[in-house]
């Protein structure tokens, strides 16, 4: 959709993909945009044509916030295709020149023209880096909005899957009983052992317990599902903690802007560090199973989560895959926040496996099988690699240390050192999931 050396950066990224119901425009035309909107975006004369010049403005657009749903804004499909050049500006005008350098060899590597590549990197080096998130669009109007649908009242349905965490459900359920919205239920799927109902007593809450034998995520999210009352379906994490008006602003969020899934930022205590885009409101490019409202009429076209993913990752990645292609909305909400503690103990950690890229053990398949057929499945072979080469260098290091570059940058260099050792491990993953491609996706319908 925006330039095509994103994908060289971002494999697996939602928007590098048409989706099949086209209903909003994520490419907006710059020359439609309020002069408002125009402060943060600038029309970039440096491009090859105008239209390209306009490509970009629309991808400044969609980082900066800009959420349009009506089909008259969008950009004009158009045969002109970025140069070279474009390619290479673009990268460079807005990441690290590491990723200019890193394209070039892939590129010379996948037997493009060395001449034309270098050409074009050597006549873009002195291209500034801008910072895309230094102004991003603010909704002034969202804080007095009189949402209707709020008014409304609708019935929520908060679906929660539990393992050997009571040490951290209490948190979670005081932090439900004190929501300033009433109108909900919850349904706790706990598969732990033993199973203590002691720890949901004496609770103002609209509880349910359902004890599930099989420690299988998945399935404890499509029984939540299936068993819902409401019209609306919050999916939240045992081992998170949010404010008082959490379930308010995932209402409020979907009626300002008229969009099917509201996707709540989570802050992490450990690991990789915040986004800077987690800060405003934009068009979202995942969900996050453990803080997100959505339609339930949604499933009805999605069909439910897809089992290949039990005791693995990227679930979600692929429900929220199958929500864009279908042309459902989904907004990234910085007001319906929640804190995740990310816990040692229980849940997926327990189950399976819970760093997509670092394996429990050093031979076991890296990345997690299920990774490359997420992947594989939806973006094809040559992306699935370029996954795993930008993804499972930086693995070495413990995902606590996320947050540390110098470290992280550390584990690269290690796993170019060592990396003999990590073939076997990559084959053994891509082989896992060749097997679950073709057993295709485990998914029912509600």
């Amino acid at each position: 959709m925006f330039f095509h050396f994103i994908n060289y950066i971002s494999p697996a990224w939602y928007f590098n993909i048409e989706p099949m119901k086209d209903n909003v425009p994520y490419l907006i035309d710059y020359d439609l945009l309020s002069e408002d909107e125009k402060k943060i975006v600038l029309l970039d004369s440096n491009f090859s044509t105008e239209y390209i010049s306009k490509l970009d403005a629309a991808y400044q657009a969609f980082q900066k916030g800009i959420i349009k749903t009506d089909k008259s804004f969008a950009l004009a499909s158009s045969d002109i295709l970025p140069t070279l050049n474009d390619e290479y500006y673009f990268i460079r005008k807005y990441y690290k020149s590491f990723w200019a350098i890193y394209i070039l060899m892939i590129r010379i590597a996948s037997f493009h023209n060395p001449i034309k590549e270098l050409s074009a990197f050597i006549k873009t080096q002195n291209t500034k880096k801008v910072d895309l998130f230094h102004s991003t669009y603010k909704y002034l109007k969202y804080e007095n909005f009189n949402s209707q649908l709020l008014k409304s009242n609708p019935f929520i349905t908060i679906i929660i899957p539990t393992l050997n965490r009571y040490a951290y459900i209490k948190d979670v359920l005081k932090d439900l009983e004190a929501q300033d919205y009433k109108n909900f239920e919850v349904i706790i799927i706990d598969q732990s052992e033993p199973l203590d109902g002691s720890h949901y007593l004496n609770l103002n809450l609209n509880l349910k317990i359902i004890n599930q034998k099989e420690k299988a995520l998945w399935l404890a999210r499509n029984t939540g599902v299936k068993m819902a009352k409401g019209d609306y379906l919050l999916f939240y994490d045992d081992d998170s903690r949010v404010d008082s008006d959490w379930i308010t602003q995932h209402i409020k969020a979907l009626d300002f802007f008229k969009v099917d899934i509201s996707s709540g930022v989570s802050l992490s205590v450990i690991g990789a560090r915040v986004p800077e885009n987690y800060s405003f409101f934009r068009w979202s490019d995942q969900i996050d199973t453990g803080n997100f409202l959505i339609k339930k009429e949604v499933f009805k076209t999605t069909r439910l989560f897809d089992r290949q993913f039990e005791g693995q990752r990227m679930g979600d990645a692929e429900f929220g895959m199958r929500c864009y292609l279908n042309g459902f909305t989904n907004v990234s909400n910085p007001l319906a926040k929640r804190v995740h503690l990310k816990v040692s103990e229980g849940g997926l950690r327990q189950m399976g496996s819970w760093d997509a890229f670092r394996p429990k053990k050093l031979f076991s398949p890296r990345p997690i099988p299920s990774v490359n057929y997420y992947v594989r499945k939806y973006f094809g072979t040559k992306n699935g690699i370029l996954n795993i080469l930008i993804s499972v260098p930086s693995s070495i290091m413990p995902y606590r240390f996320k947050r540390k570059r110098k470290l992280m940058l550390t584990g690269s260099i290690l796993f170019i050192v060592f990396i003999p050792l990590f073939i076997i491990p990559i084959i053994k993953s891509w082989k896992q999931s060749s097997r679950m491609l073709i057993e295709k996706g485990k998914i029912e319908f509600i």
